[in-house]
């Protein structure tokens, strides 16, 4: 069943009743204790996955901000992303949490929140650097993207705001420096999805940015001087937030990195402008047709998605509908906020999981060749039980190691109303985990009673990354209000692992983003990609992480480098961080 704003265009001069595209209206999910199946369903003596260790960690001293209580208004919805990198090239990964902000501090009434950049101490706590490395941001931050754009060997930010958007240019010395103005890539508006990739091939990380909503604090849809957005403020017979389907959008933006440290806005002659002015919340550069080129894919809310294939010469082909992804199975328009990429059935191929509003489901799109894809969502079990939850950050891990991805994805409502009703949702909510069975199913791993994936939180943004190097992959989740969760991976098993860190070479971005692995082990093959962005506004681990299962050796290692090089290597061992240098192979090694 569809409601009526997801089925026909509404007649001329009838604006839709609903701001947000979903795929119907279902009946309440409530576990045993009555509880809605979104805050509740915990498992008493499930095996534990993950542990919160927000608290013992030091992250718990941050706090997310972002407008009023209320949430009244669709600016204080969307909340914000999170990034890991090692900013200071200690081979401990660092996390970046961003900020929103409030009216107040906007207009100058008021200090405004800051982000915060934590540093990696290595024994399992981290320690607030912001104030050091000038990274505070003090705008109403959504999205944040790592790349090494002057190719220096520091990894740099981007950060999209409300408003004009950053660029943080690593020193090395633990500082940054807004360079935003100078480089050219400020844009404005409200951006909130940005993403790192070379897609001309030059060696120089470019720069993607999707445009959410036009949103003016000082007249806000649904006031006075704005009536239009009073038809967009209903979900489910319930007053909600106005939009965003009835709103104006904003456009989005690619910038080709010029190599001296500017960037020229090339978007419409490289035809991924978004004329529509569709509602971006995701985006990242992968290539998803094997031709060595990284294509563009943009999850929009409650419109068709986009897919931009990559032509070699500068310009992208608009296949959103043609590959497939612009839609969902059955030809519906779904409100998207979090893509995840990875190779979960072990063909080769880059597959998609894109998270959605609820009385949905999320989408898992897999990869048919040459860019096509399928949403076979509900043959591999991913479908049904996403339907009460809406789902921000997601991403493709192997949590167990043993050699299969699995699927992570952060929820919590956009409406705080939704507590006030009977419909089996929350606006907090649990995250979810599904364990990949045999590259075909997957199942819902059971949220243990007290365990991590028993938190019921507000999460938006999420990253993925082994913050301790115990060849464990951790999730950092950004809370819209109040503290973050750090959900550390506790599962205990004997398969062994390897994570590369990839270095490019001359030809190609210095920290190899767009580079593809192909890892054999086993006789099984495997592949992981370096990319930049996805999930939802967030950056996760460059480094390449690997479960091997029961296989105590690598048999093959292949490369193909964003320069077009394909290269051999030979990996000396397993569970170890590997640096590898194009051209030179291994070249150092970590330690567990």
């Amino acid at each position: 069943m569809q409601p009526a704003s997801a089925q026909q265009p509404p007649p001329a001069g009838k604006p839709a009743p609903s701001g947000v595209s979903t795929g119907g209206v279902y009946a309440p999910v409530k576990d045993a204790q009555s509880r809605p199946i979104t805050a509740g369903g915990f498992v008493d003596g499930a095996p534990v996955v993950f542990t919160d260790a927000t608290t013992s960690s030091g992250l718990a001293s941050f706090q997310h901000v972002s407008g009023t209580a209320e949430k009244s208004q669709i600016l204080e919805l969307p909340g914000s992303g999170v990034a890991l990198l090692d900013y200071d090239n200690d081979g401990w990964v660092d996390i970046y949490l961003l900020n929103g902000s409030t009216y107040d501090a906007v207009r100058g009434k008021a200090p405004a929140p800051r982000a915060a950049l934590f540093h990696n101490n290595q024994d399992g706590t981290f320690t607030d650097v912001t104030a050091k490395a000038g990274v505070a941001n003090e705008r109403w931050g959504f999205g944040v993207a790592v790349g090494d754009y002057n190719n220096d060997g520091w990894p740099d930010l981007y950060v999209a705001n409300w408003g004009k958007n950053r660029l943080y240019r690593n020193h090395g010395d633990g500082t940054f420096t807004d360079v935003a103005e100078q480089a050219g890539v400020t844009v404005g508006g409200w951006s909130a999805a940005p993403t790192f990739g070379d897609y001309d091939g030059d060696g120089r990380l470019d720069l993607f940015v999707a445009g959410y909503v036009a949103f003016d604090i000082d007249n806000p849809p649904e006031s006075a001087g704005n009536p239009i957005g009073r038809n967009y403020c209903e979900y489910r017979g319930l007053r909600t937030p106005c939009g965003p389907r009835g709103l104006k959008g904003e456009g989005d933006h690619l910038f080709h990195n010029n190599g001296d440290g500017t960037f020229t806005e090339v978007s419409e002659k490289a035809g991924v402008s978004d004329p529509e002015k569709y509602y971006g919340l995701a985006a990242v550069f992968v290539d998803v047709d094997d031709d060595g080129r990284p294509d563009l894919l943009v999850a929009n809310d409650s419109v068709p998605n986009y897919l931009y294939r990559n032509k070699g010469d500068g310009t992208f082909e608009d296949l959103s509908y043609a590959s497939g992804f612009a839609l969902s199975g059955s030809g519906r328009e779904q409100a998207s906020m979090g893509i995840g990429t990875g190779d979960y059935n072990r063909d080769g191929r880059v597959d998609l999981y894109v998270s959605n509003f609820a009385d949905d489901y999320y989408t898992l799109y897999e990869n048919e060749g040459d860019g096509n894809f399928s949403d076979v969502s509900s043959q591999a079990g991913v479908a049904e039980v996403t339907i009460p939850f809406l789902g921000w950050g997601t991403g493709f891990l192997d949590y167990d190691n043993d050699g299969l991805l699995d699927l992570v994805v952060v929820n919590g409502h956009a409406y705080r109303q939704v507590d006030q009703v009977d419909w089996g949702t929350s606006w907090a909510q649990r995250p979810l985990l599904f364990h990949n069975l045999n590259g075909k199913r997957f199942e819902v791993t059971p949220p243990a009673t007290g365990s991590g994936l028993a938190v019921v939180i507000t999460g938006r943004g999420a990253a993925l990354g082994d913050l301790f190097n115990r060849g464990q992959i951790d999730v950092v989740v950004n809370n819209l209000e109040g503290a973050p969760t750090l959900l550390r991976n506790a599962l205990k098993n004997e398969n062994h692992w390897v994570t590369l860190r990839l270095v490019g070479g001359a030809k190609s971005p210095r920290d190899a983003i767009g580079a593809t692995a192909y890892l054999t082990a086993a006789g099984v093959r495997q592949r992981g990609d370096v990319i930049s962005g996805g999930s939802y506004s967030s950056s996760s681990d460059l480094r390449l992480h690997f479960g091997l299962g029961p296989a105590a050796k690598v048999d093959k290692l292949e490369i193909r480098w964003p320069s077009g090089l394909r290269e051999s290597v030979s990996v000396p061992g397993v569970d170890r961080i590997l640096t590898v240098v194009e051209g030179k192979g291994v070249v150092e090694e970590g330690k567990k």
